[in-house]
C-alpha cells in the first residue's frame, strides 16, 4: 500500500470516517482559541471540572429520551454545565472558597451522578460511550451541532476579544473603568460549555477537555501572540484529528483515544523542539 492509499482510501471508502474527520476538525477549530483563553486565564483546571459538570444533565437526558439522543443530551449537558459554573461562582463571592475549589467539589460530584445515572438506568455499553464518546458513529444531527457550536464559537469570540483580553491581562483596570467584566466571564464560561458538549459527543466526558487543553498548551510554546497561537491551537487539533483516525483506522485502535493521544505526541514534541520548550529551560539554567 503507497502512502498516498494510506491515507485516501480510510476517507475515500467509508462515509464514517468522513464524519469522523470533519467533527474533528470541527472540534478543533473550535475548541482551540477558546482552550488558549482559558490557559491565558489561568482556569485550565476548570475547564477540566466543567466537561465532568456537563455529564448529570447528559445522563438525565438520556433518560428522558430514552437512549443516546444527541439533542436531549446536548441541551440537557449545557444546562448542567452553565447551573456548575454558577453556582461555584455564587459560592467562591458568598464564601472563602477559591473559585477552583469550588469547581473540583461540584464536578466530582456531578462526575459521581452521571455516572450513576447512567449505569442505574442503561447498560455498560451506552456508559462507555458517554464516559469515552462515539466519534465514528457520529451522524449528520451531530456535524450540525458542533458546526453551529464551532461558528458561534468564533463569532463570540470576535465580538468579545478586548474586554476579554484585557479582564484576562488586568482585571482590576477593567473593573476600575466600569468594565463589566463578570458578563464577559459568564460568557466566556458559556463558551466553555458549549464547546465541552460538541466535544462530549464525539470524545465523551472524560476527554473532551482534552481536544481543548492540549493543542493549546502546545501552541503556548511556539508564540507568544494571542491571534497566531489561537490559530495554531487550531491547526494542532485538526491534524491531531487526522493523524489519530488514520491510526486507530490502520492499527485497529480505538479513535478518541487516538485523537487525543496525537494530540499529546505533539505537545511533546513541542516541548522538546520549540523555542520556548525544554531547550529555553536549560539555557535559562545554564546562564543562571
Amino acid at each position: 500500500m503507497s502512502i498516498l492509499s494510506a491515507l485516501w482510501d480510510p476517507f475515500a471508502s467509508f462515509g464514517f470516517m468522513r464524519r469522523a474527520l470533519v467533527a474533528s476538525m470541527t472540534l478543533g477549530m473550535g475548541a482551540g482559541p477558546v482552550g488558549v483563553m482559558l490557559q491565558l486565564r489561568r482556569m485550565s483546571l476548570i475547564g477540566d471540572a466543567m466537561s465532568h459538570a456537563i455529564l448529570p444533565g447528559a445522563a438525565i437526558g438520556f433518560l428522558l429520551a430514552g437512549g443516546l439522543s444527541l439533542t436531549a443530551m446536548g441541551i440537557g449537558g449545557i444546562a448542567a454545565g452553565l447551573g456548575v459554573a454558577l453556582l461555584a461562582g455564587l459560592v467562591s463571592r458568598r464564601t472563602q472558597l477559591a473559585e477552583d475549589a469550588s469547581f473540583a467539589s461540584f464536578y466530582l460530584t456531578s462526575l459521581a451522578l452521571g455516572v450513576l445515572i447512567v449505569s442505574a438506568r442503561g447498560s455498560n455499553i451506552d456508559l462507555l460511550h458517554v464516559l469515552f464518546g462515539t466519534i465514528l458513529g457520529i451522524d449528520a444531527s451531530a456535524l450540525c451541532l458542533m458546526g453551529g457550536i464551532t461558528t458561534l464559537s468564533i463569532v463570540m469570540l470576535s465580538i468579545i476579544w478586548r474586554p476579554l483580553v484585557m479582564e484576562c491581562v488586568d482585571p482590576g483596570f477593567m473593573r476600575m473603568t466600569g468594565g463589566r467584566g463578570g458578563i464577559y466571564h459568564m460568557v466566556f464560561l458559556f463558551l466553555v460549555v458549549i464547546n465541552l458538549v460538541a466535544g462530549f459527543e464525539a470524545l465523551g466526558t472524560l476527554m473532551s477537555v482534552g481536544m481543548m487543553m492540549v493543542p493549546a498548551a502546545t501552541a503556548r510554546l511556539w508564540t507568544r501572540r494571542l491571534l497566531p497561537m489561537m490559530v495554531l491551537s487550531a491547526a494542532t487539533g485538526m491534524a491531531a484529528g487526522l493523524i489519530g483516525l488514520l491510526v486507530s483506522y490502520h492499527y485497529r485502535l480505538a479513535a478518541g483515544p487516538s485523537i487525543i493521544l496525537t494530540c499529546s505526541v505533539l505537545y511533546i514534541l513541542s516541548l522538546v523542539m520549540s523555542p520556548a520548550g525544554l531547550r529555553a529551560g536549560r539555557h535559562v539554567h545554564e546562564t543562571s
